[in-house]
């Protein structure tokens, strides 16, 4: 029986999402906790690999377990008496035995949260990237919806190729908003994403919201100008991002 996973993690103790042979992960915690309770591997495989730190509010797993063990609210129940308290399983849906979670997804919805501000509340270090000096509200979102499209984004990924035909991805939206605090929010809805695009792309705002950079500075990057921007990449951190939910055809989203 294939079971569908709804999982919330504070990335903060992780290595990541994806199981590695030292240090611990996400799925690795989570195949240990199936391990627990069926004395075999149960193998998670997870929508979006998460990098170190990044958070999600609802990643999306798969798992194949014998069948007619438990009722599904006891597997959910089961499975979270196994996890440390950093994981918590959402929801446990049976699902179709053709369902990945990777490769059905027709799309993911990422949030970073930066605090502008200069004193930091102690009970959001860790969940957001502290800019406290000026940052140009206005200029962030007048240029936010640049992004929009489908483009080469070679230049806004950590090791990427330079093979236009991998690089090239469908931002649909891009929205920012002013929360409470000095709590400012941004939005990434798209198809998929390059390796710690998400993170760049933020960076880059950023840039542009401190008056370091120019919007023909991102105009050039958009056209896959990307020799000289190394020198001044601004890769935002990890513990600001989040994993909000992933997208499926007429399936419910994850």
């Amino acid at each position: 029986m294939r079971l569908r996973l709804i999982i919330s993690y504070d990335g903060a103790p992780f290595l990541g999402w994806q199981s590695q042979l030292k240090g611990d992960t996400v799925q690795g915690v989570v195949e240990r906790a199936f391990f627990k309770i069926v004395g075999r591997r149960v193998i998670v495989h997870g929508a979006s690999r998460t990098d170190a730190g990044v958070h999600a509010l609802a990643q999306c797993a798969h798992a194949d377990i014998p069948d007619g063990r438990m009722d599904l609210s006891d597997w959910r129940r089961a499975l979270n008496a196994n996890l440390p308290g950093a994981v918590r399983i959402l929801k446990v849906l049976q699902t179709a035995s053709s369902f990945h979670a990777r490769f059905a997804s027709i799309g993911k919805i990422y949030r970073y949260r930066i605090w502008n501000s200069e004193v930091l509340p102690p009970l959001e270090r860790g969940r957001v990237w502290h800019v406290p000096n000026f940052l140009d509200f206005g200029a962030l979102r007048s240029n936010v919806t640049l992004f929009e499209g489908r483009h080469n984004f070679v230049s806004f990924a950590v090791n990427g190729s330079n093979n236009t035909d991998n690089t090239v991805r469908t931002l649909r939206t891009v929205q920012i908003s002013r929360c409470s605090g000095g709590e400012v929010r941004l939005t990434f809805e798209g198809e998929g994403f390059l390796y710690k695009m998400i993170r760049v792309l933020t960076g880059t705002l950023v840039r542009l919201g401190q008056k370091k950079e120019d919007i023909g500075w991102v105009s050039r990057l958009l056209l896959g100008s990307s020799v000289k921007r190394r020198k001044s990449l601004c890769i935002a951190p990890a513990q600001g991002l989040y994993l909000v939910r992933v997208l499926y055809g007429r399936k419910p989203k994850c």
